[in-house]
């Protein structure tokens, strides 16, 4: 078999059906490959019209954002790409930047640079960038910036370069540090609001003078700090006493001191401020002309005061004084002329106190000797005529304005020349009528109140009261009273004053 196909191959006819074949199978690899390169070819002009697109796509969007688009290497940390945001935030040129690839540092406030430099090496290895700093722009301006970094790795996983945006927000900047400024504000109004409501409360604790005014300056401290606050008043004529006076820090000991006194007429400075009775403020009491003619103030560097007034009354000025210049300011001035206006209220009040402790212990020692009387009544019957006739004596004879009326209806039995004297009716005006009928109490609800307390057993002593005359006069009065037996019915002994106020310039 084998010779046979050795034989038909050396055939001539057999030998060309084997070119044919040959050159038949060539052809068709030829046409086969070429319809694969065609198809190569296809593949790759459509795969290059898809990237021109998409980069054609991606330039498009950089350029119309509004944040910058960039790129750098990280290793170097020079900038590859930005986009033209960067021209519209920097105020310089991408082409500035492509020349001098590390010029963006420069665009970073100098303040800033050192920090942000740093972050963005740490970045190189991190692979995260999120920084807010400030740059600076040609002409000077200052914006802010948010900027964002994120990695681009090899096959290897190693971080080649860093890209990222970065956002102007120079606005919402703005809008932060105005909301925190007005946060600030605020709680400093509320820390101010609730220092005064404390003061106000302190200086209603106690109306012994002393107590005021430790009030006062204790709580004036955590409004207005000061070296030295003191309460000036007037003591008549151009004499002037400091009435209270607190230093800070205080003396470990503390010895008695004498209290300060001046004369107005030897420092033309405070005659000034006297007659005027403005508030005051002095940043720099070195450049104020007669300064040093203030008695008991040259030490201070810095010094403000404030009118203290009280029912239109002018009761003196509240004086602070510190040993730093420009230590008081606008502000400081507004505080303390809002704690001046309960302080003066407070100051007046303690004085009508004062009066009304004196005038109150007399009143008692004279209720004593009528108390004494009304015992003599409850001894027999026999004393009882004469205990009357002691009690009339005291009753008609005292300089002070006596009245008995019914507990229940307030109907007057019986009133002394002084009581006529002082409410200007006639005893024959009076008696019978009772002090609804007369609107003697200018408030009706102070009588029920006070009935209240003599129906409980009580008695009333030295009650500031309002009371009025025939004519409609108000006068203010220290007023005490008593239960006792008058003419067989349970009766009211009252005994009413007039609270004098204190007037400082005709003491002394």
């Amino acid at each position: 078999m084998i010779a046979v196909l050795v034989a038909n191959l050396q055939s001539p006819r057999v030998a060309l059906a084997l070119l044919i074949a040959l050159i038949s199978a060539m052809l068709v690899f030829a046409l086969l490959l070429a319809d694969v390169f065609r198809q190569i070819h296809r593949t790759e002009r459509q795969a290059r019209t898809v990237f021109e697109d998409r980069e054609q796509e991606f330039h498009q969007m950089a350029d119309n954002i509004q944040e910058i688009f960039w790129v750098i290497e990280a290793e170097t940390k020079k900038a590859t790409f930005v986009n033209p945001a960067y021209e519209t935030i920097t105020g310089r040129s991408c082409q500035s930047l492509l020349e001098n690839p590390s010029s963006y540092q420069e665009v970073i406030h100098a303040d800033d640079r050192a920090h942000v430099l740093a972050k963005l090496d740490e970045a190189a290895r991190a692979g995260s960038f999120d920084e807010r700093f400030r740059i600076v722009k040609p002409d000077g301006e200052i914006r802010w910036v948010w900027m964002r970094g994120f990695p681009r790795r090899d096959t290897n996983g190693k971080i080649t370069r860093l890209g990222g945006t970065a956002l102007d927000i120079t606005a919402l900047k703005k809008a932060e540090d105005q909301v925190a400024a007005n946060l600030a504000k605020a709680n400093s109004a509320w820390a101010e609001a609730e220092a005064l409501r404390k003061a106000t409360l302190a200086l209603t604790e106690d109306l012994h003078m002393d107590c005021v005014l430790d009030a006062l300056l204790r709580s004036l401290a955590e409004l207005v700090p000061y070296t030295c606050a003191r309460v000036l008043v007037p003591e008549g004529g151009p004499h002037w006493l400091a009435l209270g006076e607190k230093s800070f820090p205080e003396l470990t000991k503390k010895s008695p001191r004498t209290p300060l006194t001046f004369v107005a007429d030897e420092s033309p400075f405070f005659q000034r401020i006297w007659s005027e009775r403005k508030r005051t403020l002095i940043p720099d009491t070195r450049q104020q002309e007669g300064w040093q003619t203030f008695k008991g103030h040259k030490q201070f560097r810095s010094w403000l005061s404030v009118p203290l007034v009280a029912s239109e009354e002018f009761l003196g000025f509240l004086s602070l004084g510190h040993v730093e210049p420009n230590h008081f300011t606008e502000d400081h001035l507004r505080r303390a002329e809002l704690l001046a206006i309960p302080a003066a209220v407070a100051i007046q009040n303690a004085r009508l106190y004062s009066t009304a402790e004196i005038y109150g212990s007399e009143l008692e020692k004279r209720l004593a000797d009528l108390q004494k009387a009304e015992q003599a009544l409850d001894q027999s019957e026999a004393g009882r005529r004469v205990s009357e006739e002691k009690f009339q004596k005291i009753f008609h004879s005292s300089p002070i304005a006596f009245s008995i009326t019914t507990l229940e209806e307030g109907r007057f039995l019986e009133v002394n020349a002084a009581f006529e004297d002082r409410y200007g009716y006639s005893r024959q005006e009076i008696l019978g009528h009772t002090v609804s009928e007369l609107r003697i109490w200018d408030d009706p609800a102070d009588r029920r109140l006070l009935m209240t307390q003599l129906r409980r057993g009580g008695p009333i002593r030295n009650v500031i009261t309002r009371l009025r005359t025939k004519s409609g006069e108000i006068k203010l009065t220290a007023y005490s009273a008593d239960r006792i037996l008058f003419e067989g019915q349970t009766c009211i002994l009252a005994v009413s004053e007039d609270v004098v106020t204190h007037d400082p310039r005709r003491s002394n």
